[in-house]
């Protein structure tokens, strides 16, 4: 069966350091570089919410675009914005890096989507650094 996706854009601010406990320092070092600076760095992040979906014979849409706006404002961008991601506690045995930030963002969101189905999350870190995840799909 035919399926539409849209793709929503939204923008936050935000601190990290990669650095796990479970190596020592001069590894940790070795893998992560400038990035394992004790006082963190930060990013101007930018995730991708992907719904798929068929459309509403009677709107024409995949999804209620500003309840899935006000949704991620809510969950994500004001959880995010301007904090340091290494104190959050979902990061708390688990390495800040891009992909672990957009397999959190899926698992925060999977249930929350208005209508359709959460069908990719993308998160922009740098000009060079683009994350993708698709988890498991809603049942």
């Amino acid at each position: 069966m035919p399926t539409h996706t849209i793709t929503r854009s939204y923008k936050f601010c935000a601190a990290h350091r990669l650095h796990t406990d479970q190596l020592p320092p001069d590894v940790n070092q070795k893998i992560f570089g400038k990035c394992n600076n004790a006082n963190g760095h930060g990013h101007n992040y930018t995730v991708h919410v992907t719904v798929q979906g068929e459309l509403n014979p009677e709107t024409g849409l995949i999804t209620d675009v500003d309840l899935l706006d006000r949704r991620v404002k809510e969950l994500i961008v004001d959880r995010f914005d301007h904090q340091h991601l290494n104190c959050d506690p979902a990061f708390e045995h688990v390495v800040t890096t891009g992909e672990n930030l957009a397999k959190l963002v899926w698992e925060i969101l999977i249930d929350q989507i208005p209508s359709g189905r959460l069908a990719k999350i993308g998160v922009v870190e740098t000009r060079d650094n683009f994350f993708e995840y698709i988890g498991n799909p809603q049942p």
